[in-house]
Parts: structure tokens; C-alpha cells; sequence
């Protein structure tokens, strides 16, 4: 499902400043502390993780892009009528050239937000980095499918396991930024950890993650997937004193492309 399904672009690197986009589409923000803010996502392909539960797996399991120069993002950015721009993947910083991108709206006063695991740290201009550190229960293990219904490369289990946690990025990111700490939660069982990230943060960085900084959120891609699991999700965040946040986008548009 890439940015170039109708259209024709490049698909290797063009010379100079230029990413690998999936999608580049106009929507509402379904997740986080600006839920229900119209916004460009600007979806990169590519990922160093490989989530079992991923609901982008066309960047990351089977990824697929059309490459795009920064100047031709930042120009499809403004046809849109909102100041919120979403950068997404996969991994966005997995590239550099997201660097360029970040700066260049920023100089048009756009406000950021990057969506990122949290694994990689690039010093660039963000509103509001929206991390969403991986749990164990993010591991692709030889049992579960791939979202496409492929099966597991054994490899990948252990290469996520190894990379999906980086408490030094993560850290770095509080320090820098407005952060909001995302996790995704199936039940209780998940609570453990989710704390003693949190406290792991909050050691790298002490004076910057607050309680309503930490948000659980349901997993599923699909309303009905969602239906079994934020009932009980929202009750664990009541029960700990954390956010709670909805995928607004699933309860709108399911599990369509482009939302």
C-alpha cells in the first residue's frame, strides 16, 4: 500500500534529501494526547523491529515504498489544511534524512509529532515525541502469525528481543522533548513491565515523565480485536493512575489503508 499506488514515482533513491514513503495521507490522530487532531501522517518504510501485532506491517514485515524528496513531502504537507504533522513508519529514525524533513516543517511552523519505538535517537526538531517502547508480548515468536498470516522467521525473535528496548534512548528523548510514553497493553499481565520501564525512564530522567505522560493502549488493529481488549485496558489504566488511549482511526475506519 504505498504513497505510489495511483501515482508515478521513483522507486530507488533520487540524489539529494529523500525517504522511503508508504503512505502520505490527511486523517484525524487516533492515538495519544492529541487524539482526534487533524493531521498529515507521513509514513516511512522500514523497520529495525518486527512486532507480531504490527498494524503497519507493509513498512516493516512485507515493506514496500516509492522514494520522495523532502521538498516533495513538505509540498504535499501544505495542500493539506491543518498545522499537525505526523511522521510515522516502520521506524522514521531509522533514516537520516528525517532530520531535513523535521527541520524544513518546522521552519514552516508546523507541529511534529514522531511515532517512533523508541530504539533510535536523532537530535532534531519534535513537538512531541510519541514513544511506544516494546513489551515482551511485541516478540514474534514461532507460535504467532505475522499480520499478513505468513509464518515467523525464527531469526526475528531473537533480533526484536534484542533491539526492542533501549532505556538510554528513551531517557534522552524525556530530556529533549515533550514525550508521551505509549504502550501497548493486552491485560494485566503486561503491568509489571510497563512499570518498571517506567521507572527506568524516570532514572534516566527524572523531572520529565509524568503519570498522565503514560498511556495504555489497547491492542488491535481490527474493531474486532479492539472490542476484546480496551474494556480492560481502560480499567488498568483507572487502576494505576495512567491514561488511557483509544485507536480512533479503528473504531472509524477499521483496518483500512491511509486512516
Amino acid at each position: 500500500m504505498p504513497v505510489t499506488s495511483d501515482t508515478d514515482r521513483p522507486d530507488s533513491a533520487p540524489d539529494g534529501a529523500a525517504l522511503p514513503i508508504n503512505e502520505l495521507f490527511y486523517s484525524i490522530q487516533g492515538e495519544g494526547k492529541l487524539a482526534g487532531t487533524p493531521s498529515v501522517f507521513v509514513r516511512t518504510s522500514g523497520c529495525n523491529l518486527r512486532c507480531w501485532f504490527c498494524d503497519s506491517y507493509h513498512t516493516s514485515w512485507d515493506p514496500s515504498h516509492a522514494w520522495m524528496a523532502v521538498e516533495e513531502i513538505v509540498a504535499e504537507v501544505e495542500q493539506y489544511d491543518t498545522n499537525y504533522v505526523v511522521l510515522t513508519g516502520g521506524e522514521p529514525l531509522m533514516h537520516e534524512e528525517s532530520v531535513a524533513l523535521l527541520e524544513a516543517l518546522a521552519e514552516r511552523d508546523y507541529h511534529t509529532t514522531v511515532e517512533t519505538n523508541g530504539t533510535i535517537y536523532r537530535k532534531a526538531k519534535i513537538d512531541l515525541v510519541s514513544a511506544s517502547p516494546k513489551l515482551q508480548n511485541s516478540t514474534p515468536t514461532p507460535d504467532v502469525e505475522r499480520p499478513d498470516g505468513e509464518p515467523v522467521d525464527d531469526g526475528w525473535a531473537e533480533r526484536h528481543e534484542q533491539r526492542r528496548l533501549d532505556i538510554g534512548v528513551l531517557g534522552k528523548f524525556a530530556d529533549a522533548h515533550d514525550v508521551q510514553l505509549k504502550f501497548v497493553v493486552t491485560d494485566e499481565s503486561d503491568m509489571p513491565e510497563v512499570e518498571a520501564v517506567v521507572e527506568d525512564v524516570r532514572a534516566a530522567a527524572p523531572w520529565q515523565v509524568r503519570d498522565p505522560d503514560v498511556l495504555l493502549m489497547p491492542e488491535g488493529a481490527t474493531r474486532e480485536r479492539l472490542a476484546e481488549t480496551r474494556e480492560r485496558v481502560a480499567e488498568l489504566a483507572m487502576k494505576y493512575g495512567y491514561r488511557y488511549t483509544p485507536r480512533l482511526h479503528v473504531d472509524l475506519w477499521n483496518d483500512a489503508p491511509e486512516t
